[in-house]
């Protein structure tokens, strides 16, 4: 005898509901992915240390010109209503109330930023597929296993045409904000 398994997908809508009766606590470290309520892994000290060091850097650079945010969920809802994704970093466009009356949606959004070290696959695929879905102009993975910086840029059709792998000390730039960087200054401390 074969037993089925059902899965619930859940909605966005659905995702906060859980979270407001209890079921999801603040303290739990999950995000909804394609209808899916996924555990995100535990951070070890080097990709806290990369968050961080971005984090400082992106500020310093872009100081009043976007709004720097950190493991903080986004709003695709104009493309899904199944998934809310919390990249690592989001460089979105200033806005002056910083974002505490609604998410960032893809229009918002500059840059999202992963920090990949035990989700490397995922965010290679999973993410960057559900990114390019979204149009996110510009999706990079800090790949901390092999110390290089995959940058994807033109969503079209679900996916990223353009994919560019910094792996040595380079100067790069980002697209869709004034932002020059230098490899050295992202892997200066690994």
């Amino acid at each position: 005898m074969t037993l089925s398994q059902n899965r619930k997908s859940f909605t966005r809508k659905e995702y906060h509901k859980l979270a407001e009766v209890g079921i999801i606590k603040e303290t739990d470290r999950v995000e909804l992915i394609n209808g899916d309520i996924i555990t995100m892994s535990p951070i070890n000290s080097t990709h806290a240390g990369m968050v961080n060091l971005l984090n400082k850097f992106l500020i310093k650079k872009l100081d009043d010109r976007a709004i720097i945010s950190c493991q903080n969920p986004i709003d695709l809802s104009h493309y899904f209503d199944n998934s809310e994704p919390e990249p690592d970093i989001t460089i979105a466009r200033f806005k002056a109330d910083y974002y505490s009356n609604a998410h960032p949606t893809e229009k918002d959004v500059h840059v999202l930023i992963e920090v990949s070290d035990t989700t490397l696959d995922k965010d290679r695929t999973t993410k960057c597929t559900l990114y390019a879905q979204a149009n996110i102009p510009e999706y990079w993975i800090i790949n901390l296993i092999d110390q290089q910086i995959e940058i994807h840029r033109k969503p079209k059709n679900g996916e990223y045409h353009f994919k560019q792998i910094i792996s040595q000390k380079e100067i790069f730039n980002c697209e869709t904000i004034d932002l020059e960087l230098n490899y050295t200054d992202l892997f200066k401390i690994y």
